[in-house]
């Protein structure tokens, strides 16, 4: 009987020794950077179709599912994408095809790439977050529909701004086209596809939906959504986005000169369909993708070295957190090859 209790014992430790096996450097790296990361954090890795490292910090566990801010973007970005691989939308339409209120005031040339892109010239409060039409609001019409009579700061598409308007412009356009409030239809179309049942767009306040900065997710959640980016649109054999979107996802859509208001951390990188691109190939080719948040969620796509990996923590980061994913970013690199497959 002792020793079945013992091989039971051993059987139930195994997994969990299992999921940071041969990855004694990032474990370190992350214990010693524990504090800047906000004490209370997640951190996984997928390579192929798995998960192969996974660590928890403090209270936070895998499960747990808390607001991700920014990194709400990547995934209305590919909701977008999905609308366009069933041929519904395009992404150089013009928004007034379906939120006319914008040609009300003049706004007939921005299109939806401009939306997802930070560059409808719409004029922003340079406080972001938060959202200066949030708490006026109640419903994401309502907000969106505050944006169209704003001023224009520059020509569409000249400019890249880093704001909400865009993605929230995106995802009202989604409504309208589908007769569904964003928070049911993203569910409907990807988080249930996935798996991902604990992410939400739904606001538990009772305000205004946010395509940009709304939804709550856990870490095992969102490592699904990068998962499948990684792997060209594919997850649990389902071709969840074309291999055409993800590679127009990870297209560059700015150029440096034209960025005139990034975060402080993203700042010398240029921006592709919802995320940042962190590295570039010889060829100008995004390789590494990016699209954190200022409450402490980081995820990053490796294609070149065929990893993906996250970080979501459950308050702020310290200033330094940068840095600190750099450091992350340098043992990965180092562990998976520091050359292109």
């Amino acid at each position: 009987m002792k020793v079945m209790i013992v091989a039971g014992f051993l059987l139930i430790l195994q997994p969990a020794k299992s999921q940071t096996a041969g990855f004694d450097g990032l474990t370190e790296t992350l214990t010693a950077n524990q504090k800047a990361m906000g004490n209370n954090f997640v951190a996984m890795i997928w390579q192929g179709d798995t998960v192969v490292y996974k660590k928890e910090f403090g209270e936070l566990n895998a499960k747990t599912a808390v607001p991700i801010a920014d990194a709400s973007k990547w995934l209305t970005a590919a909701l977008v994408m999905q609308f366009v691989d069933e041929g519904k939308i395009s992404l150089d339409d013009k928004i007034t095809k379906w939120l006319p209120e914008y040609a009300r005031y003049g706004k007939n040339y921005i299109t939806i790439r401009l939306c997802l892109a930070n560059m409808t010239g719409i004029q922003y409060s340079d406080k972001t977050p938060p959202n200066p039409f949030r708490k006026k609001t109640t419903t994401l019409e309502e907000e969106v529909n505050a944006y169209a009579s704003r001023e224009i700061q520059t020509n569409p598409g000249t400019e890249f701004r880093y704001n909400n308007m865009g993605a929230d412009i995106a995802g009202r356009v989604l409504e309208v086209l589908s007769k569904k409030r964003f928070d049911m239809l993203i569910r409907q179309k990807l988080f249930v596809p996935m798996g991902m049942r604990r992410t939400t767009f739904t606001n538990m306040e009772g305000g205004a939906v946010s395509p940009s900065d709304g939804a709550q997710s856990s870490a095992e959640d969102y490592i699904k959504f990068l998962g499948m980016l990684l792997n060209k649109g594919k997850y649990g054999g389902k071709q969840i986005l074309s291999e055409e979107s993800v590679n127009t996802m990870m297209q560059s859509i700015t150029t440096l000169n034209i960025i005139k208001s990034p975060p402080k951390s993203m700042q010398g990188y240029d921006y592709a369909m919802g995320s940042w691109v962190m590295e570039a190939d010889a060829n100008a080719k995004s390789i590494v993708l990016s699209c954190p948040s200022f409450t402490g969620t980081w995820p990053v796509i490796d294609y070149c070295r065929g990893y993906a990996y996250l970080i979501l923590s459950k308050k702020l980061f310290e200033e330094d957190k940068a840095e600190v994913n750099k450091q992350v970013k340098s043992v990965l690199d180092e562990k998976f090859g520091s050359q292109c497959k």
